[in-house]
């Protein structure tokens, strides 16, 4: 087995989602790369390093239990830093793919938990993307594309519909969203140029980690189908960078 290309980092790592991008990501035959998971359950962390075990023995993976909170995640990314398991390796890629819903009549909603829901999501985004951009000019340098420099890294965030419009009830879930897409929009029109490949993601339909007859008929996204596309986002060269993306499966409803 050949050793791991690079590092890239996942928080979100659940059971459905997380799960077939780390899968995809850390297989030899796809990404080849070291995969650092962060979730908030050390439980739900190990759940995925066995499943995606099953199928890729040797995959190197390391969980990282982690909310969103500056503090846990600058503390956790100087983990993965000094983590034996990653010594040598670059930044390649950067994931930020936290579920995170919230439903509630307005006139019951409170400001203290409005602004909770916008710490807990775009707070995180900030943190995670502001870490993971230190690192990857850490690990690449600083010199821009136009200057001889190479692509850093991708990062992608994936978001949801809500990003793009929201139903009755959803004003803080719809406030996060749509603010992460646009961190997510100024993030790629600065660091573009400097050779990071910012990616926002709309999954719109329910993403499972199967691939069975819901996925044959283009009812239902496989987790691996995920992780398979955020792979080919990493890959574009410098003359053709996907920004956003809007995948679903076949019958979804649009």
């Amino acid at each position: 087995m050949p050793p791991p290309s690079g590092l890239a980092i996942l928080i979100g790592a659940g059971p459905a989602t997380g799960t077939g991008i780390a899968r995809i990501l850390s297989h030899p035959k796809h990404g080849n790369l070291a995969v650092a998971l962060l979730a908030r359950r050390q439980e739900s962390l190990e759940s995925v390093v066995s499943k995606v075990r099953e199928t890729s023995p040797n995959a190197v993976l390391e969980v990282f239990p982690t909310d969103t909170s500056k503090a846990s995640l600058e503390k956790t990314f100087q983990a993965i830093k000094s983590h034996q398991t990653f010594k040598d390796l670059k930044l390649k890629l950067a994931i930020y793919s936290i579920k995170h819903s919230s439903k509630k009549p307005f006139l019951e909603e409170t400001r203290e938990e409005f602004e909770e829901s916008l710490e807990t999501y775009v707070g995180g985004a900030f943190t995670f993307a502001q870490e993971s951009l230190k690192r990857f000019f850490e690990d690449h340098g600083e010199k821009g594309l136009a200057d001889g420099g190479e692509k850093k890294g991708t990062l992608i965030f994936t978001g949801t519909l809500g990003a793009l419009r929201c139903s009755a009830q959803f004003a803080a879930y719809g406030a996060s969203r749509a603010s992460v897409r646009q961190l997510a929009q100024t993030l790629a029109r600065e660091m573009s140029e400097r050779g990071v490949h910012v990616v926002h993601t709309i999954g719109n339909g329910a993403i499972v980690d199967e691939d069975g007859e819901d996925q044959g008929v283009g009812k239902k996204m496989s987790a691996d189908a995920v992780g398979e596309t955020y792979l080919w986002l990493h890959n574009q060269k410098s003359c053709l960078w996907t920004h956003e993306l809007d995948m679903r499966p076949a019958c979804e409803k649009f």
